[in-house]
């Protein structure tokens, strides 16, 4: 089958791999669509994402496909079904599992980083990980039900209540799904913080109130003419130490700041204590999708949650590597592979 294999560091290579071998539990998926996800840019970059990558590995966590074959005591899919995938099985086993906080479990299986994923024609997965689509989910939609899910979780966790004011800082399909997430919560006023004028444009028909151009306008000041001067949370979804600092800058009094956007593992942030304690500002950071994938996938079917909007183009597997590589294609949108 063709696939795209990550070797090392700035090393992607398409290439003919055997079938995968299809285990008792297992549930052979015919990959239809898979997401380009900033975690596996961050792989390609050499980078550790959530979890450790020994190469030669299929990258590709965020797909949708359908059913090819199942293993024998597999009784809930069948050939032909339409599914998805949570690509992180945890062990049920460990300390952390026990305790319910089973993202930390010490021996996840990854697909798509510790073990092969969704940049190919097919991947086995347990069938604990599968989901099968609503019936008016498309295999695009259904590609996205793991970043909704990772969003989930991070929304969960910033107290948004109904008429509160929230600020994004980045207009990418993170920032777009968090737009949409804030309002679902209740948020009365948002406001988009992005320099690329399309997404801009995106977030207003998304609904957004504010869209603000960084690089030829002053945060700080638009937000405040526009009442917006007590932001109740602002969530950061780039993933820069000047974009964290800036989230900090613009939260109100007794706020919460999300920092959602993955960093490089090195990257260090300066703040001032002080203004943490001044405004009693509560930080908090959001760690993959721990039990939110049917959450997910239900939003997505019931036409709630626009998961295409932010959708560029869908590429062939042998695009995979320019889109890894270029920072500028990547700013045009969310891209989506069709192995």
């Amino acid at each position: 089958m063709k696939s795209a294999v990550f070797y090392g560091e700035h090393d992607i290579r398409v290439e003919e791999r055997d079938m995968p071998k299809v285990g008792d539990n297992d549930v052979l998926i015919r990959v239809k669509v898979c997401g380009v996800c900033g975690t596996d840019v961050h792989i390609f970059e050499g980078d550790p994402g959530a979890a450790e990558v020994t190469p030669p590995t299929i990258l590709g966590h965020e797909f949708s496909g359908e059913v090819e074959a199942v293993g024998r005591l597999v009784t809930r899919f069948q050939k032909g079904d339409r599914v998805c995938v949570d690509p992180n099985c945890y062990c049920g086993k460990c300390d952390f599992c026990r305790d319910g906080i089973a993202h930390y479990c010490t021996d996840m299986i990854g697909y798509g980083t510790t073990v092969d994923g969704g940049f190919a024609e097919y991947c086995a997965v347990d069938q604990r990980q599968v989901y099968r689509l609503g019936e008016h989910t498309t295999f695009e939609q259904g590609a996205m039900t793991e970043p909704v899910a990772c969003c989930l979780h991070g929304i969960d966790m910033c107290e948004i209540e109904p008429g509160h004011r929230v600020v994004i800082i980045g207009g990418g399909m993170i920032g777009l799904i968090m737009l949409q997430l804030a309002r679902l919560k209740g948020a009365t006023m948002i406001a988009l913080i992005e320099p690329v004028e399309s997404k801009r444009k995106t977030a207003l028909s998304l609904g957004a109130d504010l869209v603000i151009d960084p690089v030829n306008q002053d945060a700080a000041q638009v937000l405040k003419k526009a009442g917006m001067d007590r932001v109740q949370t602002v969530i950061e979804c780039v993933g820069k130490p000047s974009t964290v600092k800036q989230a900090i800058s613009l939260a109100g009094k007794k706020s919460v700041v999300m920092m959602f956007g993955l960093t490089k593992p090195d990257e260090t942030v300066s703040i001032k204590p002080f203004e943490i304690f001044q405004k009693e500002i509560v930080l908090k950071a959001s760690y993959i999708n721990p039990y939110t994938q049917a959450r997910a996938l239900r939003l997505i079917d019931s036409g709630r949650l626009d998961v295409e909007s932010m959708v560029c183009e869908i590429c062939p597997l042998e695009r995979l590597e320019d889109i890894l590589k270029d920072p500028m294609l990547r700013a045009k949108g969310k891209y989506l592979i069709a192995p």
